[in-house]
């Protein structure tokens, strides 16, 4: 019987020692600073280990944090304890209309969550997103391509939103090695 993905990420948490360390916040969204809220209601989706929802608590928002981990959502806690933070796959997580001043996303890829990313951003709410490109199987083959973003798709995702800028290009990693990423940051008009 296969692990579930609350199962998988768990283990991950537990096991792998990249996973035990405070990330911080991303450097993409530090590049964003002087576009996002200082007040008002955030989502970080997938926030794992809260480095970038710590980030934006400190900056004056307050911060939901959704992951599917319960392990890493107690670490998250431990370090940011003014999150709020909810376990659940995002994917049974409805997201309500024009609540959001700003929605994060970090390297997790779910097509239909992001679907509704515009419709929860208020009127002037700003989305982060970043994330694998198809590119990644260049070095690592074995990633399915649904969690990699073909050329110019995370643009054409948001193509409702204006987008203040957006960049296709490997950037160093967190790891050992540079990754291909797409980056995005829209504003809902």
């Amino acid at each position: 019987m296969p692990q579930s993905d609350a199962e998988r990420w768990n283990t991950r948490y537990q096991n792998d020692a990249r996973y035990h360390r405070d990330p911080g916040p991303r450097e993409f969204l530090l590049s964003c600073e002087p576009y996002l809220p200082t007040r008002g209601l955030a989502l970080d989706a997938a926030t794992g280990l809260g480095g970038n929802a710590g980030y934006l608590s400190k900056r004056g928002l307050q911060v939901i944090g959704v992951d599917i981990s319960m392990v890493a959502l107690r670490r998250a806690r431990m370090r940011y304890p003014a999150l709020w933070l909810v376990q659940a796959d995002l994917c049974h997580f409805p997201l309500p209309a024009n609540r959001f001043d700003l929605i994060i996303n970090f390297y997790y890829l779910e097509r239909s969550v992001w679907r509704d990313f515009p419709r929860a951003l208020r009127p002037g709410g700003v989305l982060v997103v970043e994330t694998l490109t198809r590119e990644m199987r260049r070095i690592q083959p074995d990633i399915p391509e649904e969690y990699l973003l073909a050329p110019g798709e995370l643009r054409e995702l948001f193509s409702g939103l204006k987008v203040l800028h957006y960049r296709e290009e490997w950037i160093e990693g967190s790891g050992s090695h540079p990754r291909p990423v797409a980056s995005l940051l829209a504003v809902k008009v």
